[in-house]
């Protein structure tokens, strides 16, 4: 096993190493992972560009584009050609906004999700003068925008259902006693962060630990509602779901039913049962996996392409032992894959019929403590067969994951997570990383590189050096 470069030179070491060499002006967009023997490529031009989170859909339904976000706006890639373009800009912003800080994005464009149905980015923007949200949605092809509805000002609406007809949100009743995001990038004595540029996000806020902890102490009224996208006379009708005083969170619109939710009840892990679906009508508020264990976590939920399976992260207990596991929600079956510390990734994906999984890896401050877990990862699997076992229909299914190394992050700062996602193609693996110092949109090939020219091969970390001096700092286990 190759050896992170982060422990085998310290800070002063690494950055005598590299010393005599210059800057580049741009990070290179295409090389060889020498530790890995995988093709990486730069897909984004834009410094503090960054893909969208791990579970939201950011492809055409015809699999032709990909839709990421810039400080500037909303951006398409066309995956075929790795040509990308600004589909929707952000409005000016004032003079005196710091780029990539949450100021500067108050008013600015905020990506929803890609449509299932059609090929539409759907997207948000705020408007101070009414205190309104609009919700919109751009063509991926010609950029027109539709404007579909108007929400108060200060609601969060992150998801779209199948059909597109409707969107999921949450309102808080009341002053917000900790929102999740708005410190991800100031730093900690409360000024704006002004470089490197990035990914807002992704970009987990300082003192997140004790946020959650407050937010989820406070028992804040909140509620849960759809809201009506179509024309016709319904436009805007909002519906409320569910009344709560947990900590709902993540609503994630199934990828083939219109009327399935899936929601969260967020906090410490350890303190929540978090993994729960709703219907649009309100009825059949079910829990999803019910902990059994003291120190237990499931979380980082995400579906099955197919719209069968719910997928997760599993722990048990906390830090000691790991699994992805799913959900069958047609049989109720489940599967467990096993993985070992330095497999453990902070987010997981598949592919079209679970070929292959993803991860995105994690430095040694993330809950797995991992000595060597700075990989983004391709994960083979396998379950395990017992012949002639005693089995049950309400037995967990076994499995293992087999890894294999893509890229070598040891460069990264884990402070933005990677949020793997596979192409429809399963040619590649698209991630954001902070290596080069701001943030950009990453790709590596699931096989190895062939034919690779020597001047092609790179050490991933030392380039990553090469444009952003210093050892990268190890996220603090505050969660």
């Amino acid at each position: 096993m190759v050896c992170s470069l982060r422990h085998l030179l310290g800070a002063a070491t690494l950055l005598a190493a590299v010393a005599p060499i210059a800057r580049a002006a741009e990070p290179p967009t295409t090389w060889v992972d020498k530790d890995t023997g995988h093709r990486v490529f730069r897909l984004s031009q834009e410094p503090g560009s960054s893909g969208f989170y791990f579970n939201v859909n950011a492809y055409s339904p015809d699999g032709r584009l990909m839709v990421y976000t810039a400080p500037d706006g909303i951006h398409v890639l066309e995956l075929a050609t790795k040509k990308t373009r600004l589909l929707v800009p952000n409005p000016p912003r004032p003079s005196d906004a710091v780029p990539g800080t949450p100021a500067a994005f108050r008013n600015g464009v905020h990506a929803i999700v890609v449509g299932r149905k059609t090929n539409s980015v759907f997207f948000t923007q705020y408007d101070a003068a009414s205190d309104s949200t609009m919700i919109a949605k751009a063509d991926m092809d010609t950029g027109a925008v539709t404007k579909l509805t108007k929400l108060p000002g200060r609601v969060s609406v992150p998801t779209i259902n199948a059909d597109e007809t409707l969107a999921a949100g949450t309102r808080n009743d009341g002053p917000s006693v900790a929102p999740e995001y708005g410190a991800n990038l100031v730093s900690p004595n409360g000024t704006p962060a002004r470089a490197p540029v990035q990914s807002g996000n992704l970009v987990q806020p300082e003192g997140k630990g004790a946020m959650m902890e407050r937010r989820l102490a406070s028992r804040q009224p909140l509620i849960l509602f759809t809201v009506n996208l179509t024309s016709g006379p319904d436009n805007g009708k909002m519906t409320t779901l569910l009344k709560s005083t947990d900590w709902v969170n993540h609503l994630l619109f199934s990828p083939i039913d219109p009327t399935l939710l899936m929601y969260c009840h967020e906090g410490p892990w350890q303190k929540v049962d978090r993994i729960w679906m709703i219907h649009t009508d309100g009825t059949h508020n079910t829990l999803i996996h019910k902990r059994t264990m003291l120190m237990e976590i499931a979380g980082h939920e995400f579906w099955g392409l197919d719209g069968k399976t719910i997928w997760y992260d599993w722990q048990y207990p906390k830090g000691e032992d790991f699994f992805l596991a799913g959900y069958n929600l047609e049989t109720q079956k489940r599967v467990a894959y096993h993985m070992q510390r330095n497999e453990w990734s902070i987010h997981f994906n598949l592919t079209q019929g679970e070929t292959f999984f993803t991860g995105d890896g994690g430095d040694p401050g993330q809950v797995a403590k991992a000595p060597d877990g700075e990989w983004i990862e391709l994960f083979h699997p396998q379950l395990i067969i017992g012949q002639g076992a005693l089995n049950d229909p309400t037995f967990w299914q076994p499995g293992v994951f087999h890894s294999e190394h893509l890229v070598n992050m040891a460069h990264h700062n884990y402070r933005l997570e990677p949020n793997v996602r596979f192409s429809p193609d399963k040619k590649l693996v698209i991630f954001t990383s902070n290596m080069f110092g701001s943030s950009y949109v990453l790709g590596v090939e699931v096989d190895k590189a062939v034919g690779a020219q020597p001047s092609e091969i790179f050490s991933t970390p030392e380039l990553g050096v090469k444009f952003s001096p210093g050892a990268p700092k190890s996220t603090p286990n505050d969660k």
